[in-house]
């Protein structure tokens, strides 16, 4: 009895996969993806996806050329592997390939899709773009940070000769290294829970960059439900807006007698947000993240912690801050993709 019951419920499990996999392919546009390796039903490509995820994009295009498209659960993908068609998909066809895929990380750790590298394109991305140039990325932030990247260097230095005749990781060194720089240049100096900060940041960061079963499939509200990943994210976003406010209302107190944050006597990137906050240059139509997501905001739109977290992540990969989103005649190649 127990073995008919159990092979029913697989039949009905499978029965229903199936059903699900044949309306996917049923509502699939008609226009012809790029080639790719053979998919399966319901996974897609998933089978052939291992860590490092990049080394085995790297394989697939090499059997597949340099346009190729993967289909992950699903989620469809176009991995492009040339020079020459990454520099028309990241600059000549910018606004095609503008907005990014929802994720786990995206809508609870950067507060709703709010930062700047995973924001729909739009006026809050315009104005956020602005405040990058104008403000956290403008060369006098960059000169404010060079003494403190120099000392940052020369304490890597230090370290890495006192390790002399042992082994060392040199991955952990250097992450913690850019973190470090990271706490110094946005909060002026060692916050109070720094060792908690930076495991935070950097254990944020790697989730952002794996892949979620969840974003793979999202239409399974079942498997959303049941992340353990969404569970761990917002735990480490509770501890990360405690550490946050109490840097953010330090910084205040700070502004109101007239005393300095930075270690230096310039602002930090707190004190940026603060200032731009109180002049009012971001407009609140344009920060409403309802307006550009359709979804409701976990945090207020004017809320320096979301902002802090962003400058954060644009002090690790700067290049978030594109320098122009013109439109541009798409080649026949890309067309598809970009429409």
């Amino acid at each position: 009895m127990l073995e008919l019951f159990t092979t029913l419920t697989l039949s009905a499990i499978f029965a229903f996969l199936l059903n699900k996999w044949k309306k996917s392919q049923n509502s699939k546009s008609t226009k012809k993806p790029p080639p790719g390796p053979r998919k399966l039903p319901i996974i897609g490509n998933l089978h052939q996806i291992s860590n490092p995820p990049f080394r085995c994009f790297r394989d697939l295009s090499n059997q597949h050329g340099p346009l190729m498209h993967l289909q992950l659960g699903e989620s469809t993908a176009v991995v492009v592997s040339s020079p020459e068609l990454a520099k028309q998909m990241l600059k000549d066809l910018d606004p095609g390939f503008a907005d990014k895929p929802r994720s786990t990380a995206g809508e609870i750790m950067f507060y709703n899709y709010s930062d700047i590298a995973i924001c729909p394109y739009g006026g809050y991305w315009s104005q956020m773009r602005k405040l990058c140039i104008n403000e956290l990325l403008s060369p006098k932030m960059v000169r404010f940070s060079r003494s403190i990247r120099d000392d940052q260097l020369a304490r890597l230095v230090e370290s890495l000769r006192e390790c002399s005749g042992r082994a060392v990781d040199l991955t952990e060194k250097i992450l913690f290294n850019s973190n470090f720089f990271t706490c110094r240049v946005a909060c002026g100096g060692v916050v109070e829970d720094n060792e908690t900060l930076l495991r935070l940041i950097l254990e944020s960061t790697q989730v952002v960059v794996s892949f979620e079963v969840a974003d793979l499939f999202p239409s399974w509200r079942i498997v959303s439900a049941m992340s353990w990943t969404r569970r761990r994210l917002k735990t480490m976003r509770c501890k990360l807006d405690k550490i946050m406010d109490d840097i953010i209302d330090r910084h205040r107190r700070n502004r109101l007698s007239g005393l300095g944050n930075s270690e230096f006597g310039s602002e930090d990137l707190v004190d940026v947000f603060l200032r731009v906050q109180e002049e009012g240059k971001l407009r609140a139509q344009d920060l409403d993240m309802n307006e550009n997501n359709g979804s409701s905001s976990q945090s207020s739109s004017t809320d320096p912690e979301r902002w802090y977290l962003e400058g954060c992540w644009l002090i690790q990969v700067p290049t978030y801050a594109r320098n122009s989103r013109e439109n541009h005649q798409t080649p026949e190649v890309l067309r598809p993709l970009a429409k």
